[in-house]
């Protein structure tokens, strides 16, 4: 029966693991120097190389071609005691333990006990290997709490864990005991790198797609890469290609996302029920899908900004280069957006299908971005049409606003909505255009704030907002003044500029806004007449807010 590739080129020495270089230059110093702590902690993501590191400290310590006139910190690999000790078998110095299985307080007192006695053989050290230490016990840890202070001489204790926060919250005075070590992911490049060198080894050979798609799937671990890539060769004869992979794993050809991605931008909402049948036909994991989809997203928004997405197929590149024209950067962005607030739901919904389905038919039916100045000037919004230019010299595009389909008249921004930190015409009817929005943005920041600007009345005057309040509205004249730079930071943002703010007092008084639809009720003409009440008394109305009182007619 041959080795899992896995096993068979599991690192040796220090220097063999991969994109680990702060935790192998530490520990390979610290063999050579003579400077072992008695514990260390090993952490970060699954397959990257915790326990192999800790196997390679144990031989190393332990090696027989061990120089001690000349120290270098690596093991031989090849003597009897560091084959043992890298295959796993038996070995009186060096114990392993997997503490999802034995991690109860009597494990950790019979660990404690063996602890106290010597190496086997003069020169060698007693390595204990913990995995899966986050699983260990409270009373476990208090249990190994003592000779972790104190331990025997000669003696090395190295956890590993891929959870360091549930040991910190179950035994926090452990973590001062321990060495830590954070491990890093692995790069997709850095593995299509190592997996090509294990082809070339043992003679193999496969497309640099393929291992790039491995690459990715691994998320980060090498020793999941190599399994994928031991599956994968297994599945068929000759060079492994990008399809074999994506057969043996799943993965939904780059066809469907263009599929999803050619209906959006030809808004075919029709289009998405015959997509979705095609994914469940095939069997496709949803939640995988809607991963792909967002890099896919992700690189289209940096190919359009000159920038290059690493890490991604030919394939998905050429589905890029063709969906580019078609699909504005804003719009990526937005779809990005919505992909964001649905992913969960995909994951873990009852009904995934219905989830990524209205997702879709939103990013179909929405509205598309379109040229502020355009509409602005009075002209008809056009569809976006791609970069007339190179897409590496393509300047950063100007802020665009959301317009409706192009038959449709310009809108004016929604009461409420925050609005986008778009341009206006410095002119008063554009200032007055958006005034509505402004007023209930301060609103939210500061009551007294809202309720001033209510009561000014917004003008330009060679570029700087006027705002002019009537003779009786001193209070609230004095109320902006106070928040005058709160004013000004609301109107910058929203008009895309800095902007000066200047208070003009004795102007006519604004008339109170009138009442929007509706029959007039007991209730409603109760509240018209505080509010007039208030306008007419500053005082009074300033002292509600101060003290955040509420004013009743009782007549």
């Amino acid at each position: 029966m041959s080795i899992a590739l896995a096993r068979r080129y599991r690192p040796r020495r220090f220097a063999d693991l991969l994109v680990q270089d702060h935790v192998a230059a530490a520990l390979r110093g610290a063999v050579a120097k003579n400077r072992v702590g008695h514990g260390y902690l090993l952490t970060g993501p699954r397959g990257v190389g915790k326990t192999t590191a800790a196997r390679i400290l144990a031989m190393a310590l332990n090696c027989e071609q061990r120089d001690f006139e000349h120290p270098t910190g690596e093991p031989c690999g090849e003597c009897a005691s560091c084959e043992r000790i890298w295959n796993g078998q038996a070995n009186l110095d060096v114990v392993e333990i997997d503490a999802a299985s034995n991690r109860g307080v009597d494990d950790a007192r019979d660990l404690r006990e063996r602890a106290m006695y010597a190496a086997s053989q003069d020169g060698h050290h007693k390595v204990y290997i913990v995995d899966e230490a986050h699983m260990l016990t409270r009373e476990a840890w208090n249990a190994l709490l003592k000779i972790l202070e104190e331990p025997p001489p000669g003696v090395v204790f190295v956890f590993a864990t891929t959870e360091p926060q549930k040991i910190f919250n179950t035994a926090a005075p452990v973590m001062s005991r321990l060495q830590r070590f954070d491990f890093r992911r692995i790069g997709p490049a850095a593995i299509q790198s190592r997996l090509r060198d294990v082809l070339t080894t043992e003679g193999l050979d496969a497309e640099d797609d393929a291992l790039l798609l491995i690459g990715r799937h691994a998320d980060g671990g090498m020793r999941d890469a190599l399994s994928v890539l031991d599956q994968c060769l297994s599945f068929g004869e000759g060079a492994l290609t990008a399809a074999r992979v994506r057969d043996v794993l799943g993965l939904v050809d780059d066809e469907a996302f263009g599929a999803v991605l050619m209906l959006v931008a030809d808004r075919q909402p029709g289009q998405v029920f015959a997509v979705l049948d095609q994914l469940m036909d095939s069997g496709a994991d949803l939640s995988e899908f809607a991963g792909g989809l967002a890099e896919v997203l992700r690189a289209l928004v940096m190919h359009h900004y000159g920038v290059a997405a690493d890490g991604l197929p030919e394939s998905t590149q050429a589905l890029i280069a063709a969906v580019a024209p078609r699909l504005a950067p804003e719009d990526a962005v937005r779809m990005l957006k919505l992909l964001a607030e649905s992913e969960n739901s995909i994951r873990r919904s009852a009904h995934p299908r219905l989830v990524l389905e209205t997702l879709i038919l939103r990013w179909a039916m929405m509205d598309r971005v379109v040229d502020l100045k355009a509409i602005l000037a009075g002209e008809a919004p056009q569809p976006w049409e791609g970069p007339s230019a190179p897409v590496a010299a393509r300047p950063i595009p100007e802020k665009r606003a959301v317009a409706p389909a192009p038959s449709a008249a310009p809108e004016t921004p929604r009461k409420g909505s925050g609005g986008p930190a778009y341009s206006v015409p410095a002119s008063t009817e554009g200032l007055q255009a958006i005034w509505s929005d402004v007023v209930e943005t301060a609103n939210r920041q500061s009551r007294l704030l809202g309720q001033a600007l209510e009561h000014a009345s917004p003008r330009m005057d060679e570029g700087k907002v006027v705002l002019a309040f009537g003779a009786d509205s001193g209070v609230f004249r004095e109320g902006a003044e106070r928040l005058l730079g709160t004013v000004e930071t609301i109107l910058s943002a929203r008009m895309g500029s800095t902007v000066t703010v200047i208070l003009e007092s004795g102007a006519t008084a604004p008339p109170p806004a009138a009442r929007k639809g509706g029959r007039m009720t007991e209730e409603t003409i109760r509240a018209d007449r505080l509010t007039e009440l208030r306008r007419k008394d500053p005082t009074l109305d300033a002292a509600a807010d101060a003290l955040d009182l509420e004013l009743l007619d009782e007549g």
